[in-house]
């Protein structure tokens, strides 16, 4: 209505928080609850409630004389983020090796919630192609990579995941019971490969190694994509190719295995 003034707007505690880490990282440098405050714009008394919660669960830290920094939960976002970007570099490079050596396509593939999606790709040779290029998101249940990257978990957390995303593919040969899935995305985890052929996509295969971090959590894959009718004279070698970049990412990141 005309001459009523504007609601006011809340400032949320997740944004204020943002704020207040975004203030941090920008100065360089621990600031007094004041001075917090102040470069927010915000009530000195909502600074300091929120600088106790964030404290209390690890997010900030109290410096010398009360000044307030990041926290060690902050660094350890941080680690995990690095290391998934630092994987992403490594994986890059092998998909290109992969790709050339193999003369094939190979792709990069992470976990986007219920989904696989697609986040690298190198061209193999010939006209050869598919329908899944980058940034596309399939159910995990219908790709080699999908039970990669579930197969480390525990077995409740796995067959769950299956349950909440497994759907049918196009080509109705994906399988779509949970604890078949449960099962069969542990085996492969374990046997360090996947294999899987007309699931997504008719006449396709491919075939896939796990990238796992220091805990063993499958990252990414790489997946050599190539057509159903070159699998069976070409299999081993792809199988042993696959092996071995997925190997040199874990390396290149300082992750070691067993033998």
């Amino acid at each position: 209505m005309d001459g009523q003034k504007p609601a006011r707007q809340r400032t949320s505690g997740i944004d204020r928080s943002l704020q207040v880490m975004d203030i941090l990282s920008e100065r360089m440098a621990p600031l007094t609850a004041y001075e917090l405050a102040k470069a927010a714009g915000a009530p000195a008394s909502t600074i300091y409630r929120l600088i106790d919660e964030l404290v209390e669960r690890g997010m900030l830290t109290r410096a010398h004389g009360g000044r307030i920094w990041l926290g060690p939960r902050v660094m350890r976002y941080g680690l995990a983020y690095r290391a998934r970007m630092n994987a992403y570099a490594e994986a890059e490079r092998e998909m290109h090796e992969l790709s050339r050596r193999t003369g094939e396509m190979v792709q990069i593939c992470a976990r986007d919630e219920g989904s696989m999606a697609v986040i690298g790709m190198a061209e193999g040779e010939g006209h050869f192609r598919v329908t899944s290029d980058v940034g596309t998101r399939v159910p995990l249940n219908w790709t080699a990579s999908g039970r990669l990257l579930l197969g480390h978990l525990p077995d409740d957390e796995r067959i769950a995941a299956f349950a909440a995303c497994a759907q049918p593919s196009e080509t109705g040969l994906a399988e779509t019971d949970p604890a078949k899935l449960g099962r069969e995305s542990r085996a492969d985890y374990e046997a360090g490969l996947s294999v899987q052929i007309n699931t997504s996509e008719n006449e396709v295969a491919c075939i896939a190694a796990p990238v796992r971090d220091e805990t063993g959590a499958c990252i990414l894959t790489l997946s050599v994509v190539m057509p159903k009718h070159r699998v069976e004279r070409r299999l081993s070698e792809i199988e042993t190719e696959v092996r071995a970049a997925a190997a040199n990412v874990e390396r290149a990141m300082g992750v070691h295995r067993p033998g």
